[in-house]
């Protein structure tokens, strides 16, 4: 989402780096491009100007100016007043021991029920009982969309019946909690296609009745800033305590998530990365910030690797660099997949972006065809590469939809990657991908 806002701003201190000496000029221009690509990012535009002003009084001084780095000490300026931009320092919901209650709301097509999904196995995996109440009796299929995720994270739902008042819900909710002990209840309300009326006044009554110690409203940020004085109406009729956004994986320009915390005065928590139940992180302004202005994200890079904890097969197969086989080859692929596509991880590195020629990207399709081929082996294959005759490679293409072309390739990285792991004398997790 910030790639193209992210290149922008390089380019601009690129034209400052090296210089020796800044003039106030030289600052000035400067931020009128950081202006600039931020209006194009669809930030808001009293937050732009706001933005610049800013980094201008603090960039424009005898401390800055004077200094033997200055290009560093603006882009540093940059840096910390992104990361207020964005919400200062990381804030997550409160959690007490026996009773939370979240009301999740959000404009239809925010992404409000997927993100029930992915908090609820977010929240799971951390040691809680989570319990779904699917309240959104307007959307078509909404309450079997949440059924279908709940029994994906293995948790427990409660389905509100068509005309049921919230006083009903009320009570069949203290009645469920009464027989099954749950400490975190995800609720997910009604969509709305605009701001509607009778249905505000029907979540103002919901609210009210559940006390809900969350009210969190899930924002699309493919949408850009027009969805952020819906966000201020909720506000004032509902009350808002944080922000979700949803699609942060999108190609949009950015501009809701630059601008949310600053429009709504709401910090927001979680960030959705992916349509998966695990694409949900913790909102994390420095780490973002780093991200846009090309210093990578390696401590979210380190936590992804961290969390996928190898089992005892996949430990295992980190085996001498002479016992590296096509089968560790997999398994390591298979695993680095769980962190995201290579796209984001390379993202999460510090200057990654350019490596790649401009506009260049990761072919994440080759990646698949290489899966797609050593999916296509049979263990013994895998387990000693060197049983892979002609008709062997002929049928392994045949069953990968690639062509024997393809599989000789794959072999001929194999091998250059394990001679390049024997010289180097690392074990089997030093290994790489093979890359066509």
């Amino acid at each position: 989402m910030f790639q193209s806002l992210g290149d922008r701003l390089q380019s601009v201190f690129d034209s400052l780096r090296g210089r020796g000496r800044l003039s106030e000029s030289d600052v000035k221009a400067a931020l009128r491009e950081v202006r600039v690509a931020l209006l194009e990012a669809d930030v808001a535009l009293e937050v732009a100007r706001d933005f610049t002003k800013r980094v201008e009084a603090k960039a424009i001084g005898s401390e800055t100016l004077m200094s033997l780095t200055p290009d560093q000490r603006v882009i540093a300026i940059v840096r910390d007043e992104l990361q207020d931009l964005l919400g200062g320092q990381a804030k997550q919901p409160e959690l007490i021991s026996d009773h939370n209650i979240w009301l999740m709301m959000g404009l239809q097509g925010a992404g409000k029920t997927t993100t029930v999904g992915k908090l609820a196995y977010h929240f799971k995996a951390k040691g809680r009982r989570p319990l779904l109440v699917a309240a959104d009796t307007q959307r078509p299929a909404a309450r079997d969309q949440l059924e279908v995720l709940a029994q994906r994270v293995g948790v427990p739902i409660l389905k509100v019946e068509d005309g049921e008042s919230p006083g009903t819900t009320k009570a069949r909710l203290d009645e469920a909690l009464s027989r099954d002990f749950r400490d975190l209840v995800l609720v997910d309300t009604a969509d709305r296609l605009q701001i509607d009326e009778a249905l505000m006044s029907e979540l103002a009554e919901l609210a009210e009745l559940l006390a809900p110690s969350e009210r969190l409203l899930v924002i699309d940020a493919m949408t850009g800033q027009q969805s952020l004085p819906v966000a201020r109406t909720f506000d004032e009729r509902i009350g808002v305590s944080g922000l979700v956004l949803s699609k942060m994986d999108g190609d949009a320009r950015g501009g809701a998530a630059l601008s949310a915390a600053s429009v709504t005065g709401r910090p927001v928590f979680y960030a959705g990365t992916s349509e998966r139940l695990d694409g949900l992180e913790p909102f994390r302004p420095d780490r973002i910030a780093g991200r846009i202005l090309g210093m990578g994200d390696v401590l979210t890079l380190i936590e992804k690797a961290e969390a996928l904890e190898l089992n005892q097969d996949e430990a295992a197969s980190a085996r001498k660099p002479s016992e590296f086989s096509l089968e560790d080859m997999l398994v390591q692929m298979r695993s680095i997949k769980k962190m995201g596509s290579f796209s984001e991880i390379l993202g999460m590195l510090p200057g990654a972006n350019r490596l790649l020629p401009a506009g260049a990207e990761v072919d994440e399709g080759e990646l698949a065809r290489v899966e797609a081929i050593l999916s296509s082996m049979t263990d013994g294959e895998r387990r000693s590469p060197r049983v892979l005759n002609a008709s062997r490679r002929r049928r392994i293409a045949t069953g990968s939809g690639t062509t024997v072309q393809d599989v000789n390739r794959l072999i001929k990285n194999y091998e250059q990657m394990k001679k390049l792991m024997k010289q180097m004398g690392r074990g089997g997790r030093g290994g790489g991908l093979p890359f066509a």
